[in-house]
């Protein structure tokens, strides 16, 4: 929801390290497959009940996710790039959820299951719509730097890792938060199943 807000702070604070990383002569890719094996690690942290280690491996992979079009925007973004970090991303995203269904899964493994199909369609819809925008030229404004068109939403990616942070510090409100969170996925996921059917209804 203020994904697009957030946009020039994160260049302001990400320019300075980006640069070193050019220097240092590693590429956006490398920055996106790191970041995500760190994030990835999250996974058996969440499910060992390790939470503080978890949240740094979250905010490490968030970091990663944004130093990586940093540095491409220094060099030169790529469609393989812009592949990898949104893909990748969508994988994280599901990953920490499952991570609290093996912490304890009487009590997470539903509220996990609901929320990973919440994500699914938040993400299937954002995706469909940056397919098509992608082949009709359209460009979206608030996103003027991104390598595919980003459809806003209620539950963006700041919201998500806000999630992601609270249910790691306070990790026995996952289930009311998951739900929470699910519902809003869902808001998000029609008014972006509308804003497709009114823009692409032309043809």
């Amino acid at each position: 929801m203020i994904d697009a807000a957030l946009l020039p702070l994160q260049r302001r604070l990400l320019t300075p390290p980006a640069q070193l990383l050019r220097r240092a002569g590693i590429s956006p890719d490398q920055i996106t497959v790191t970041g995500f094996a760190i994030g990835a690690l999250a996974l058996p942290a969440i499910a060992f009940g390790w939470y503080g280690l978890a949240l740094a491996l979250i905010l490490l992979n968030r970091l990663a996710d944004g130093l990586d079009g940093a540095v491409a925007r220094l060099t030169q973004p790529t469609d393989r790039g812009a592949f990898l970090d949104i893909a990748l991303d969508f994988v994280f995203y599901a990953l920490v959820p499952l991570g609290f269904a093996l912490a304890d899964p009487a009590t997470n493994a539903l509220p996990a299951a609901v929320l990973v199909t919440a994500f699914v369609g938040s993400g299937t819809s954002f995706l469909a719509f940056s397919i098509i925008a992608a082949k009709r030229q359209l460009k979206a404004e608030d996103y003027p730097t991104k390598g595919i068109y980003y459809l806003g939403g209620l539950t963006e990616g700041f919201e998500t890792i806000l999630l992601f942070v609270v249910i790691c510090l306070w990790p026995q409100f996952f289930p009311v938060l998951a739900y929470i969170f699910a519902a809003a996925c869902l808001l998000t996921t029609v008014t972006r199943w509308i804003q497709g059917w009114q823009a692409f209804g032309d043809r």
